[in-house]
């Protein structure tokens, strides 16, 4: 007992310790550095250099073949900020790009890190494959489940090597809690739940509408989003709450754990969906998404039950994320910590039907590993070993979408897997991806 409560004290503080171990000191990793040829260096491009796709450079670079060739940002200041995080590793200035078609032409770039926007993945993606690229890009693949179709197609006719960024498919206690659910030990699995409470989620307080800052290229962010002027609510990290560009912690925070409970319980694609939440916490803020929801995926012998809720950690089991397998002898639940197994009673004498387990995660960067694996199809050609190639990114993000789908048709929607379509004409009206400003949906 004193065990497992020390496992819930260190899983509610988790999030933030998971977030932070992407903020690699940029002098240490100049200490780590050791020259290589020109000709076994793999040349990266980075396009969208704010957030995470600074993280994942950042992991790539800890690799001594990796150089860093171009940076592509919409924002100057984001170049400039990190062309000197660079600087800092000894790396020389790369070259600059403000529109990523124009880094696509350059024929040295061998990888093309896509860490933009979710409005932005399915042209950029597509349109890096076309030019010959390997791509490492970042969650979820789409915006929409139309654009998650077209790439997994485009993928699927393309020999480069594309990673996902659902990098927990990398970290070995994911692997580990993976194993001990299918080997049975359980029983029955009736249910699995995945959840995101996000305490830290402040509102997003009103602004009016300004002109962009400068040296911003705001059409060039917009690109196929509809055109509205621009507020610094919808800019860098807050366009996740947006629907013109994201799908709110459904997609944000639901691919990564969406995509374990569906790995889990060996699942695909759910027969129905129904969808319950809304803005309950700030319900007078800039966000459009739901800031509350629970979402309930079907399928044949068991359900998958996804829940979010800002402003609030206190989530299940004491984690403020997560993913839990109930079965008949016991639960499994696991998060970017480690993973436990809380046995059920009703045995004999009223024992425990199996014993308690509980594993920490261990000292592994489950982001290095992903990278590293990327790396090595690239360097092998072979896409076999990848850990989250596009399939586990479509699945996770298919589903994903189907939650928002359902929410913002207020109904259960039902999918028809003959014809691959919902059986409701409006939610597959939802389904489809919105282009405007003259970009045009790739099809192959």
């Amino acid at each position: 007992m004193h065990n497992r409560r020390q496992f819930v004290k260190k899983g509610v503080a988790g999030l933030a310790l998971a977030s932070s171990s992407f903020a690699f000191p940029m002098d240490l990793l100049k200490a780590m550095r050791r020259p290589v040829g020109p000709n076994d260096t793999i040349n990266v491009g980075l396009i969208g250099c704010k957030g995470m796709g600074f993280a994942n450079l950042r992991s790539f670079l800890k690799m001594n073949d990796v150089n860093v060739l171009a940076l592509c940002d919409v924002d100057r200041s984001v170049l400039e900020q990190r062309t000197a995080d660079l600087e800092k590793a000894g790396i020389k200035k790369p070259k600059w790009y403000r529109d990523y078609r124009k880094l696509l032409e350059n024929k040295d770039l061998d990888v093309v890190i896509i860490g933009t926007p979710d409005h932005w993945h399915c042209l950029q993606l597509t349109d890096a494959l076309m030019a010959g690229k390997d791509v490492y890009c970042e969650k979820p693949i789409a915006n929409s489940i139309q654009e998650a179709d077209i790439m997994l197609n485009y993928v699927g006719a393309s020999d480069r090597m594309v990673q996902i960024g659902q990098w927990q498919r990398s970290q070995p206690h994911f692997v580990d809690a993976m194993d001990f659910v299918h080997s049975g030990a359980l029983g029955q699995v009736r249910l699995a739940k995945a959840w995101a409470y996000q305490g830290w989620m402040k509102p997003v307080p009103q602004v009016p509408n300004s002109p962009a800052p400068a040296g911003v290229d705001y059409e060039m962010w917009l690109g196929p989003a509809p055109l509205r002027e621009f507020n610094a609510n919808r800019f860098h990290f807050n366009f996740r709450w947006f629907w013109d560009y994201a799908g709110g912690l459904m997609t944000d925070w639901g691919v990564h754990l969406i995509d374990y409970a569906l790995y889990g319980m060996k699942a695909g694609t759910p027969k129905s969906v129904m969808a319950l939440g809304g803005k309950f916490a700030y319900p007078n803020d800039a966000s459009e998404t739901p800031d509350t929801l629970q979402t309930v995926f079907e399928f044949d012998g068991f359900s998958i039950l996804w829940e979010h809720a800002t402003g609030i950690d206190g989530g299940n089991y004491g984690r403020n994320h997560g993913i839990a397998f109930i079965g008949n002898n016991g639960t499994l639940v696991l998060d970017r910590q480690g993973w436990e197994v809380i046995p059920e009673k009703g045995g004999q004498d009223g024992a425990p039907k199996m014993e308690a387990q509980s594993f920490d995660k261990g000292s592994a960067n489950g982001l290095d590993l992903h990278t590293q694996n990327f790396l090595n199809a690239v360097k092998t050609r072979d896409a076999s070993g990848l850990t989250a190639p596009i399939k586990v990114g479509y699945d996770a993000a298919r589903v994903s979408h189907m939650g928002n789908v359902a929410f913002k048709t207020g109904n259960r929607i039902y999918w028809d897997a003959d014809a691959q379509k919902f059986t409701e004409e409006s939610a597959n009206e939802v389904a489809l991806a919105n282009y405007q400003n003259g970009w045009k949906l790739p099809m192959l």
